[in-house]
C-alpha cells in the first residue's frame, strides 16, 4: 500500500491514491490488455438531442413547477366521469344453526363472568362455568372454520 496518506478532505487525491494502490497490485490490468488487443471501434456520430420542452424538462433544470404538476389539470385529459365504480358487494350469507350455538355459549359465559347474581349462582361456581362456556364457544368457532383443499401453489386466500 502507499505510505503517503492524502488529506481526507481532498476527495480527488484520496481517490487517486486508492486507484494508484490498486494499479500497483495489478487490479484492472487484464482489462487494459484486452482493450489494447481489441480493435478500436469508431462510434458513429450521434445527432444532437433536441432540447426538451419546458413541460418535459427535468425537475433539476427548472421544468414545470411542483404546484402545476400536483395541483394542475390531468395531462392525460381524463374527466371525472371515467372513475371506477365498484360493483355491488354480494349479500352476507345467512348464519347457520352452529353460529347460534356459538353465540349462545359465548353470551352465557360472559353473563356468568360479569354478573353471576342475575342467574342466581355464587361467584365461586359461576367463574369456572363462565370460563368453560367461553372456551367452548371459542373452540366451536374455530372448528367451524372451513379448510379448503390445498392446491400446493402457495398461499391460500
Amino acid at each position: 500500500m502507499n505510505s503517503r496518506v492524502p488529506d481526507p478532505d481532498d476527495v480527488d487525491a484520496t481517490f487517486a491514491a486508492i486507484v494508484a494502490d490498486l494499479r500497483a497490485e495489478g487490479v484492472g490490468l487484464v482489462d487494459d490488455v484486452e482493450t489494447e488487443r481489441a480493435p478500436a471501434r469508431s462510434e458513429p456520430d450521434k445527432p444532437a438531442e433536441p432540447e426538451k420542452p419546458a413541460a418535459e424538462a427535468n425537475w433539476r433544470t427548472g421544468g414545470t413547477p411542483w404546484e402545476d404538476t400536483v395541483l394542475g389539470d390531468d395531462p392525460a385529459g381524463s374527466s371525472d366521469e371515467e372513475h371506477y365504480v365498484p360493483p355491488e358487494p354480494p349479500p352476507l350469507p345467512r348464519p347457520g344453526k352452529g353460529a347460534f350455538v356459538v353465540l349462545l355459549f359465548f353470551l352465557a359465559g360472559l353473563l356468568l363472568l360479569i354478573a353471576p347474581g342475575v342467574v342466581g349462582v355464587s361467584t365461586t361456581v359461576a367463574t369456572p362455568l363462565g370460563i368453560l362456556a367461553v372456551a367452548i364457544a371459542i373452540a366451536l368457532l374455530l372448528l367451524r372454520v372451513k379448510q379448503g383443499p390445498t392446491d400446493g401453489d402457495g398461499a391460500q386466500v
